[in-house]
């Protein structure tokens, strides 16, 4: 990544001005406000430590084959909207930031290490099918030609053709110098931010204007002023002060243990693409990276001492606590699949809380106005965009797809199950905006 000029804003009477305010810099984030850029607006990305939360551990797997779960089928729709964008996403990315972003497009291998994960791994498939998703089944034989040092007692093998992968570290690294690159050569900057997009400092709550959202107030005092306020902060999101009344948020800390290890030279590459195995009904995945490392993920544990909600910062610290006991099973489970996995070296261990909704799916769009308002309504200049739980990287093109056309005043129904007033006994009306397919 180059050097940014990492100066403090300053701030126009203690104001920064944008077409577009973004809370939040992680992978959501920076996509939402790269695509807001693009489309003509100034953008502050408001953000105290961009990169350091969910984004910062996460293991990157571009998975909506593997990862469709049972009666989450709207679910499904925008996960394959979204990974059918990445590629023209990454082509446009590379060529504004001139880095890699560690995205690979090998296919996913699906292990079972006994009768019962082969079971359980078939009954998925049939699942899978089903939705016309593409999953076919390999001898072991045939795995191990492909990835040599799987285990020979593993008890089946699947091919996931459609599910990729990219590394996030490096994702937001671009994400980053494409903002400012592109702020700088177009000459919409956001007075009084850091390279003309970054705002180093944590929001605290929302800014109103006769019944509109018309900015951010930031911990230090700032204030940002936005025709669009975008609200991506994961599990910050709930506590921000003054959002719309009634709203809400119903989001949970749901944490999870990952390892990086550094792979012998001997041993390189350990695998070629990225192994999904259920061992003993435990998922694990091994994610080959292209420095020669391999992350190891992914524990789930819904441990936090407080709600995101009632408490952030307690929330946030829990976040990174890492569990021994997620570790060991990590390691344990890990070297079933590929043997060699003990001898790798570990470089890292981290943990992280992703924000998890009731139905596990995000909170993306306009808030509806107040029962009793008229009917299709919204409260203007907000968007919110969290509750991406497992699958923020993978849905961050198709979110940042979806805010900017918001903010160009079109939508599209088949993301209204998303509606994040669903909780609130807020429900909107596709039928009185346009229609544009954002997919």
């Amino acid at each position: 990544m180059g050097t940014p000029n990492t100066a403090p804003p300053q701030p126009t009477n203690g104001t920064v001005r944008a077409d577009v305010a973004v809370i939040g810099g992680g992978v959501v984030g920076h996509v939402i406000a790269w695509e807001a850029l693009r489309s003509g607006r100034s953008v502050a990305l408001i953000d105290d430590a961009p990169g350091s939360g969910a984004s910062w551990a996460a293991a990157g797997m571009l998975a909506p084959v593997s990862e469709l779960h049972y009666q989450e089928e709207d679910l499904l729709d925008l996960m394959l909207a979204s990974s059918a964008r990445w590629p023209g996403f990454i082509a446009d990315l590379a060529a504004a930031s001139g880095e890699r972003t560690g995205y690979l497009t090998t296919p996913t291998l699906a292990v079972g290490a006994d009768a019962a994960d082969r079971r359980a791994l078939m009954d998925l498939r049939a699942v899978q099918q089903a939705n016309g998703l593409a999953v076919e089944p390999l001898t072991v034989r045939e795995a191990r030609r492909r990835e040599p040092l799987l285990s020979p007692a593993i008890a089946c093998a699947l091919d996931t053709p459609a599910d990729h992968q990219v590394d996030p570290r490096r994702l937001v690294s671009c994400l980053r110098n494409a903002l400012a690159g592109e702020t700088a050569r177009s000459g919409r900057a956001a007075a009084g931010a850091v390279d003309g997009y970054a705002v180093p400092d944590r929001a605290v709550g929302l800014l109103w204007a006769d019944g509109t959202v018309a900015g951010v107030r930031l911990a230090g005092g700032v204030t940002v002023l936005a025709g669009e306020t975008v609200v991506a902060n994961g599990l910050d999101a709930a506590a921000l002060a003054d959002l719309p009344e009634g709203l809400h948020l119903p989001l949970r800390p749901v944490h999870g243990d990952i390892l990086r290890l550094a792979v012998p030279q001997h041993l390189q590459p350990l695998v070629t693409a990225t192994v999904r195995g259920l061992v003993r009904g435990v998922p694990v995945y091994i994610v080959p990276r292209e420095d020669g490392t391999v992350v190891i993920g992914a524990t789930q544990r819904e441990d936090a001492p407080a709600g995101a909600g009632a408490a952030p910062q307690a929330a946030r610290s829990a976040a990174g606590t890492v569990s021994a006991g997620g570790v060991y099973q990590l390691l344990r489970d890990a070297q079933v699949l590929v043997p060699a996995v003990a001898e790798l070296e570990l470089l890292e261990c981290t943990a992280r809380a992703r924000p998890a909704t009731p139905d596990n799916a995000p909170l993306l769009g306009r808030v509806p106005a107040a029962p009793g308002s008229t009917p299709g309504g919204h409260i203007a200049g907000l968007v919110i965009a969290t509750g991406f739980f497992r699958h923020g990287v993978l849905l961050s093109p198709a979110a940042g797809a979806i805010c900017r056309d918001l903010m160009d005043g079109t939508t599209d129904p088949r993301w209204e199950p998303f509606n994040p007033g669903r909780f609130s006994g807020r429900e909107s009306s596709a039928a009185s905006v346009n229609i544009k397919e954002t997919a």
